[in-house]
């Protein structure tokens, strides 16, 4: 972790001491927005990512890549809710049309340009291989002490598809009653005996569900919430960084996530427990935890007793608590971490102003959020 904050204060050292200053000469005195606008673009670095669109091909060039994406990353930070806002603010605010890298009003391209632009980033997957590339850069060489991990309810405006049919019943009816001794009937695998008995990364992620429909959850209060969109998985590490994340239906059990954001993470960062709650109370994830060489804590989930359920809720996670170690006590008592990433994607970096349709483009959306927040908290470090 020193040699993590070593490199971040050189980092930061260099925005504050060199950056700022000649921006404040150039642009004038910087709002404090515009100064965390300004660190997450050159932390991210998005024309590493986008060198491929600097010219050479016939016909008319292309707007300019690197200045769209830092647009868009603008609008996280600035918690935005729509694209013409954006376009709104780029044409009135000099300081911030010339950070995003536009000199001149007329060299802002239009909203079509912009949603063409994102289709393209969605595609590449483009915010997506800069979060990656910067937990590895920062995170990949240290040890972390622990990784949360849970789910939040993303709302969509789009029309919920319908699932699809069961296949087809066989010929052949079903035998009735309990099976004779010595009698073996085919059982279907579930998704996460699959996924246990060593599914590719690729394929574990293939076969999740990935289409908007409605999902249903109970709150904190004990009522249950539906909703019609999209659920988002996230692995976060020590200070709240997230580390991984991943974009499924809602209608989708959290536990079904938890096998491949394991391997994500584990291809990322090396960390000692794993944190979850209730959700997650099965023993293959404890297995892959454990073989991933992790230490799970996960809260007791009381399903066999339905009748007692609410009875024992509290007493399982007293129980929990109580056959614990005391360093996996103290680790326990951190797994809201998760919950504080979940609330400030929300609340200050776009996670509720969700506007484009498909999988891939809200995940793109989410991603610029994200991308915006790790940065965010990988600073508050240092500071």
């Amino acid at each position: 972790m020193n040699s993590l904050l070593n490199g971040l204060s050189q980092t930061w050292l260099t925005i504050q001491g060199t950056l700022f200053p000649w921006l404040q000469e150039e642009l004038g005195e910087l709002s404090q927005k515009q100064h965390q606008l300004v660190t997450v673009l050159e932390v991210i670095r998005l024309e590493q990512f986008l060198y491929h669109y600097g010219g050479g091909c016939v016909g008319r060039p292309l707007s300019d890549r690197v200045a769209i994406a830092s647009a868009f990353v603008a609008k996280m930070v600035y918690n935005m809710g729509t694209t013409r806002i954006l376009l709104d603010r780029l044409h009135s605010d000099i300081c911030l049309r010339r950070l995003c890298g536009w000199e001149h009003v007329y060299q802002i391209p239009g909203e079509s340009t912009f949603s063409r632009a994102f289709a393209e980033f969605s595609e590449s997957r483009l915010p997506e291989l800069v979060h990656k590339h910067l937990i590895t850069e920062h995170l990949g060489s240290q040890v972390v002490g622990h990784i949360s991990r849970d789910s939040t309810a993303i709302h969509s405006r789009e029309k919920p598809q319908a699932k699809p049919k069961p296949k087809e019943k066989a010929l052949v009816a079903k035998k009735r009653g309990r099976p004779k001794k010595g009698e073996e009937r085919p059982k279907e695998k579930t998704r996460l005996e699959r996924q246990a008995e060593g599914m590719p990364l690729d394929e574990m992620l293939k076969d999740l569900p990935k289409t908007c429909d409605v999902g249903t959850k109970q709150n904190s209060k004990g009522k249950k919430e539906s909703w019609t969109g999209y659920k988002l998985h996230i692995d976060s590490a020590d200070g709240s960084i997230p580390v991984s994340c991943l974009l499924s239906s809602a209608s989708m059990h959290d536990s079904q996530a938890a096998i491949p954001l394991a391997h994500i993470s584990a291809g990322r960062i090396t960390n000692c427990y794993d944190l979850m709650d209730a959700a997650y109370d099965a023993e293959l994830i404890k297995a892959c935890s454990e073989q991933l060489g992790h230490v799970p804590i996960i809260d007791t989930n009381p399903r066999r007793d339905k009748a007692l359920k609410e009875e024992l809720r509290h007493e399982a996670a007293r129980q929990t608590v109580i056959n614990m170690k005391d360093h996996q006590r103290i680790r326990y008592h951190e797994r809201s971490t998760v919950e504080r990433v979940n609330g400030r994607l929300k609340d200050e970096f776009g996670g509720r102003n969700v506007r484009v349709k498909g999988n891939k483009k809200v995940m793109c959306h989410l991603m610029f959020g994200i991308l915006a927040l790790t940065v965010d908290q990988l600073i508050r470090l240092v500071q």
